[in-house]
């Protein structure tokens, strides 16, 4: 086992765990921060007895209470060099939607960094560059958007130009994304094939976000992908819409 954090620094990146997701198991805590499982025990109940009000769900994990919120959190400079790093390779990526939305966020990361951060994080800025898609070329601007139908199970229907010109429209239940040469690739739940396909963002047309939602697919992406790798040899970075 690597050598532990000082006790202090580990509540402190315990705590900041803990608002990161809604549900947080012992064995995570365990091995972000190499202790034991006993030890995550000792330190979930120091930081119950100093105010916090964590939740257990026996046997599942940890989560805060609803509406608890912390201070706000101080980043290292290797921290804050990273999503400078994070944001020029973002910015150059092809989908609008998260250009403009990461730039946004880390605009106001930047507002809680310390002078000498900001100062250090404007000169980093300036001295890193991105050299694939020179041209900032957009291709789609539907990311963000389709982020949220997945997390909120929403159905949405689409105006879909394949690579070949044919023209479809499609019910579809979006499942996950992921990107690959470039591009970003949707795959969802076809109605109309009745089963999984993968939707290129740059051939999407149009977006229409229905009032129905769709109960939760019972499958991994993981598995979707090793599902794709059995049936075509490679994972699906050819769509198959």
């Amino acid at each position: 086992m690597d050598k532990e954090k000082p006790r202090l620094a580990r509540l402190t990146a315990i705590l900041t765990q803990l608002q990161s997701k809604p549900l947080v198991t012992a064995k995570d805590i365990a091995e972000i921060h190499n202790i034991s499982i006993r030890t995550v025990y000792r330190d979930i109940r120091t930081l119950e007895k100093s105010g916090v009000p964590i939740l257990t769900e026996e046997g599942k994990g940890y989560s805060l209470v609803e509406g608890y919120k912390l201070p706000p959190v101080m980043f290292t400079q290797e921290e804050a060099n990273s999503l400078i790093t994070a944001e020029r390779l973002i910015r150059n990526n092809k989908d609008q939607s998260l250009a403009e939305q990461y730039e946004s966020a880390v605009t106001k990361i930047k507002s809680i960094l310390k002078y000498d951060q900001k100062e250090k994080a404007e000169l980093l800025t300036n001295r890193i560059q991105v050299r694939n898609n020179r041209e900032n070329e957009k291709t789609s601007s539907f990311l963000i958007q389709l982020q949220s139908t997945i997390s909120n199970y929403q159905t949405i229907k689409i105006d879909y130009l394949s690579l070949e010109t044919k023209q479809s429209q499609r019910e579809i239940e979006p499942f996950a994304l992921y990107t690959t040469q470039d591009n970003w690739i949707l795959i969802a739940f076809c109605k109309s094939r009745n089963d999984f396909r993968a939707f290129r963002l740059d051939c999407i047309q149009k977006i229409e976000i229905l009032k129905n939602h769709f109960d939760p697919h019972k499958m991994t992406l993981q598995q979707y992908l090793e599902k794709c790798s059995e049936k075509y040899h490679s994972t699906p970075d050819i769509p198959m819409a």
